[in-house]
């Protein structure tokens, strides 16, 4: 099913006309943030390649991270929210205030919100909730390549801060690489500390 506005148009019909999509990235990986956006396409957007960010090369998502944010056209806002919080609520309701704080950012109120995944309890905008809409709806595979590419430049920046741990490689996922640097050099202050691998690592920075 190739990804579009068939959702938004739904709404469309209703009578709502101001929709956002979000979405977030980085769940997965034992370090760094979490990382959602809220995106609000016009009515007639088209793109010809836009989808799960997932699906998408580097090359591809960084082109069109460009065009999104350069239109003025196009409504978009992005959060994040760090380690600590993750730690301290779970990386799911975290997950969750990063999607609530990018929503509120945006600079226009929207009357409804398409989600990725499954619905986020509370929220304070009318919400449908997709399985899988990064690679059906234009609105949330927007927030999903923004929050991708917000996300993973900021793991470039945490490579220099925190040297040895290859981030601007494996971007904090669990990869052979990273959970061998991992217990080499014990986590750093941006591990998750909550997650498994990481308590296990008992080296302390």
């Amino acid at each position: 099913m190739k990804c579009g506005l068939r959702h938004e148009r739904r709404l469309y019909k209703t009578g709502v006309q101001c929709i956002a999509g979000i979405d977030e990235a980085g769940v997965g990986p034992l370090a760094g943030p979490v990382v959602a956006a809220a995106v609000i396409l016009p009515p007639k957007f088209r793109h010809k390649t836009l989808t799960d960010s997932k699906k998408l090369t580097h090359e591809q998502r960084e082109a069109i991270y460009g065009e999104l944010t350069g239109l003025p056209e196009i409504a978009w806002a992005v959060r994040a929210v760090e380690t600590e919080v993750i730690d301290r609520l779970n990386i799911l309701r975290a997950a969750h205030e990063a999607m609530r704080l990018a929503v509120a950012a945006l600079r226009i109120v929207p009357a409804h919100v398409l989600i990725d995944g499954r619905p986020v309890r509370p929220f304070p905008i009318p919400q449908t909730a997709i399985i899988d809409g990064d690679a059906q709806s234009f609105s949330i595979a927007a927030a999903s390549v923004i929050a991708k590419v917000t996300r993973d430049r900021i793991m470039v920046e945490m490579d220099a801060r925190y040297p040895g741990y290859e981030f601007g490689r494996h971007k904090g996922y669990s990869t052979p690489l990273h959970l061998s640097r991992l217990r080499a050099r014990g986590p750093c202050p941006i591990h998750r500390q909550s997650f498994t691998p990481v308590a296990l690592a008992q080296i302390a920075w």
